[in-house]
């Protein structure tokens, strides 16, 4: 007989706090932004945009957390990968898939497994990945 524990998967109030502390880090910088939450499975669980941040923020946010996501990893440790000279460099395009390789999307864990993800698009893509990266460390 096996014994094993249950994560909890990303709840809607996990993704209120991502939400939350992301745009705080964000309003802290003076940045307007776009925050995306998807569950394990890649579905939406939570979303919010700014009245004033740019409407392609909305699109990139979602963008980055599904390919945060997809790859486990934070999408800032993905750009290089990509570049012409890099080992992936086909993959966004070889894929039909809303993959999108500039920082600001963020894996997000609980005991050492993958729960979702969170995606910030808005700022410039140092400051994203540094808000994404303000909600993951809220969260746990």
């Amino acid at each position: 007989m096996s014994t094993t524990t249950a994560t909890t998967p990303l709840t809607t109030q996990d993704a209120e706090t991502l939400i939350t502390a992301a745009r705080r880090a964000a309003e802290a910088a003076g940045v307007t932004v776009s925050v995306t939450v998807l569950d394990a499975g890649g579905h939406l669980l939570a979303f919010r945009r700014d009245d004033r941040a740019v409407l392609i923020s909305g699109e990139t946010s979602t963008r980055k957390a599904y390919t945060a996501l997809q790859l486990d990893a934070p999408t800032a440790d993905l750009v290089d990968l990509v570049k012409p000279d890099g080992p992936f460099h086909t993959l966004p395009t070889a894929l039909d898939k809303p993959l999108l390789f500039i920082a600001g999307g963020t894996p997000v864990h609980r005991d050492g497994r993958l729960i979702g993800s969170v995606g910030i698009g808005g700022g410039t893509p140092e400051q994203d990945h540094g808000f994404a990266t303000a909600a993951v460390q809220e969260l746990s």
